[in-house]
């Protein structure tokens, strides 16, 4: 399974090393990532594969939510398929 990822918040040292280590340690992987500095905010989007973690995208989004309010960061998961429903015209 695949979801997209939204990590957006003022822009501070460190945020990507965060969340991608924090990826890596639940064997997620991401496939596809932008990220822009728009001033002094910061907004990354990520597609990822979650095929090789042990923990639902249910589970995963709740830790990425506490790891947002850690590094000032708000850090949401999509499933892809919904993703792309909500998205489509």
């Amino acid at each position: 399974m695949r979801a997209v990822v939204t990590v957006t918040g003022k822009d501070r040292q460190g945020i990507i090393a965060k969340v991608s280590t924090f990826l890596a340690t639940e064997n997620v992987n991401i496939q596809d990532i932008s990220q822009t500095i728009l001033g002094e905010y910061f907004a990354m989007v990520m597609l990822v594969d979650l095929s090789a973690s042990e923990k639902s995208l249910a589970a995963l989004a709740a830790e990425a939510e506490n790891l947002g309010r850690e590094i000032g960061m708000s850090i949401h998961f999509q499933n892809e398929e919904i993703f792309n429903a909500m998205h489509t015209v």
